[in-house]
Parts: C-alpha cells; structure tokens; sequence
C-alpha cells in the first residue's frame, strides 16, 4: 500500500493528538487566558498584588500544561464598579476564561455574577466573603483559600474559649468587614460570649483609626476585634500600641492577618497575635521550597497564604480542563473540579464541594516572641490544626441553592 503526503500527515496529526490530547481539543481561541485580577498598588497590594500573578505564573510552570497558557493582570484598586468594567473587557475582548485571586469582597460580589453570565470561571484566592459559596454561589464560582465563617470559626472560638468572652468591633465599611464582624459575632454569642458595641471605619482610605479605638477602648471590652484587613490592621494595631490599649488590659484579635502584616508590624508590635491562616511557608520542606523561590522575585518578600492560594488554585484548574480536554464552559470546567480530587504540593490534598468551597486544614497561629524567632520571616508558631471537616462552615447551612 502506498502512501500519500496527505495520509503521512494524517498519520503523523492523530499520532500527535494522542500523545497530546488536551490540545488536540477544544480549547477556546487557542490559549487559555488567566486574569489575575487584585490591588497590584494599595492596602491589599503586599499580601497578594504582584505575589499572586508570580504564583498564577509558576503554577502553570510546574503543571506543564499540553496546550498554551497566559496570565495577565490588572488592578481593580479595591473599586466593584472598576473591576465589574475590567472584567467585562477581559471576556468580551480579551477572551479571558478564568478570573482569579480578587481581594475585597466587595469587587467579588460585583463580577460573580458577569462571570456566570458569560459562563467563564471565577476562583477567589483573596476576597473572604462566605457570601461566595452561600446566598451568592454560582455553577461559575470557587472559593479557595480562606473565608469568613473559617475565620471567625477559628480565632473567634479560640478567644471566647481562654477568656476573651466580651469584644468590641473595629469593622472596615464594605462587604468583607460586615461578612467578618456577622460571623465572628455568631461564633462568640453561640460560645456565650457578648458583643459591647461595633463601628464601622470608611473603606477605603481609613488611616486615623483613633477615634475607633478610643471607642473600644471606652467600651471596656475584653477584645477588640478587628474585621478588617491589609493597611487596615496594620493601622490600627501600630495605633492601639501608641494608646496603650493592650497594656491597659484589652487585647487585640486580628481577624484576618497575613504574613506581610506581621513584617510590617514587627515582632515587638504584633507579637501574641493569634489569628487563622490556611498555609503557612514554614511548615514543611515543599512550603520553604516555594518561598526560597517565591522572595527574589518579590522584592525578598514571603509568600501569604493568598499566594499558596493562587497556586494551589492554578493548579487544580488546569488539571480540570487537561481532564475535559476544553476550556470553552465554564460551568462544566467548575463541575470537573467538583469531580477531581485536589492535590499539590502547597494544600496537599483537598476536596472542592457542591457550594464551591474548597475544602483543607486551617491553622491557629499565634506570633512568636521576637527572642523566639530564628531568623527572616520566622513569625509564626502552631496552637492548632483545624480539621478540613470542620474548618468551614457546614455544607447544609450555607443557603446555597447548588445544595440539594
């Protein structure tokens, strides 16, 4: 029998698509494109920022995928109305199939529902509202790293259960502080704990937080409870320790704090500071590795566990749409990462459920002493491993309309 240039191609194409078959499919446009989109320049720009489209980048690195991936980003400047409109240009012109990391749950309420529209997919590695797998999940969306219900579940236990039964609240004004104080709240009335009082801060642009803390400090709670974030914590703890809050008996729970803040606080500031985190780079060979790497190209900074995030998250991704061999519905990239067990070297192995939580240990840490601490970013110590059973809040009672 003889053969034709035509069937030698023939031959030699279906050879390829064998040994290849993800980019022998469907893959929209010929790339899958990935927008990292976060604050690349403000309060949130440390603990995610420039560190997340690094980690987005290295993910696809370390995967290999068999077809062309690219990452872009772009700064929402913690505004919805700005990341509504950057989104909406990334689907619609730059053919973008996966919106990810999104720090201010505000700015991820806003896209949540134009992704689903356009049926792309939105992973939050950053942004804690529990809205995003509650009253507001989609077929669409992904939480990944961290929430509120995990957050206040952890710390917010943890403090009412050694004593610090009586809080008051410094809340930033938008949808994550409000997520935040409502959980933490929940979580220490259940534990027979009390709320004194509250007080919402301007968001964003707070840096006076001292008619705040006098407030709490008036209240003669016992903990003063932050909900808020970024260059909000690191505000107003610097300014507590100028008030002399703590050395006046009431203490401070940081309700959710990064790596990068404990740096910026320092270890004679920020010490004693217990707070839940869902990774932590110290904690075992492959974390170090990942940081040893991650510092040169961050200016030597550490890596956050919103960082682990986005790469755990990039990761579990590709695999999915490696899996369905396409990338074109959103909806069903999501259900394949239902489906698929997570696994990689920062989360380890995790699960994503029907609300789109994804599901892995939380960690209670408190901040070492400075004469604990053994070198560069040394700052944490483990109280407690929070079991992935119970480190986010119960599938049932979510009110996602995902759950049957």
């Amino acid at each position: 029998m003889r053969f034709t240039l035509k069937m030698l191609l023939g031959v030699a194409a279906a050879a390829l698509a064998a040994a290849n078959p993800a980019s022998a499919q469907q893959i929209s446009d010929g790339v899958v494109k990935i927008g990292v989109l976060n604050d690349q320049s403000g309060l949130y720009a440390d603990l995610a920022g420039p560190g997340s489209v690094w980690a987005a980048k290295q993910a696809v690195a370390d995967f290999k995928p068999a077809f062309k991936v690219e990452v872009i980003a772009a700064d929402h400047q913690n505004k919805p109305d700005i990341g509504a409109s950057i989104v909406r240009q990334w689907i619609d012109v730059d053919k973008v199939d996966l919106i990810l990391d999104v720090p201010t749950s505000s700015v991820v309420l806003a896209v949540n529902q134009i992704v689903k529209e356009k049926n792309k997919v939105l992973i939050v590695s950053t942004g804690a509202t529990a809205d995003l797998t509650g009253k507001a999940c989609t077929p669409n969306s992904i939480h990944w790293t961290y929430d509120t219900w995990a957050l206040a579940n952890g710390t917010g236990k943890a403090i009412v259960k050694t004593g610090g039964d009586s809080w008051f609240f410094i809340t930033a004004d938008y949808a994550f502080g409000h997520a935040l104080e409502r959980d933490t709240e929940a979580v220490i009335v259940a534990n027979g704990g009390k709320v004194l009082g509250k007080v919402r801060t301007p968001f964003p642009g707070t840096t006076d937080f001292s008619s705040f803390l006098l407030q709490a400090q008036a209240s003669k709670s016992k903990i003063i409870g932050l909900a808020n974030a970024g260059g909000d914590t690191i505000n107003s703890i610097k300014q507590a320790a100028e008030f002399g809050i703590v050395k006046g008996g009431q203490n401070l729970a940081g309700l959710l704090v990064f790596l990068t803040d404990i740096h910026a606080l320092g270890l004679g500031t920020a010490q004693g500071l217990i707070m839940t985190e869902a990774w932590y780079w110290d904690m075992n060979d492959a974390n170090r590795a990942f940081a040893r790497e991650f510092a040169p190209a961050n200016k030597g900074s550490y890596p956050t566990m919103a960082h682990a995030g986005v790469y755990s998250a990039v990761t579990h991704y590709l695999k999915a749409v490696t899996e369905l061999k396409s990338d074109a519905d959103g909806a069903k990239v999501v259900a394949q990462m239902k489906a698929l067990p997570s696994e990689d070297k920062l989360f380890g192995k995790g699960s994503v459920r029907a609300d789109g939580r994804h599901i892995h240990p939380m960690y209670l840490f408190e901040v070492k002493k400075p004469s604990e601490s053994k070198g560069p970013w040394d700052y944490y110590k483990v109280r407690a491993t929070i079991p992935a059973e119970e480190a986010f809040r119960p599938l049932k009672d979510g009110g996602c309309p995902l759950v049957n």
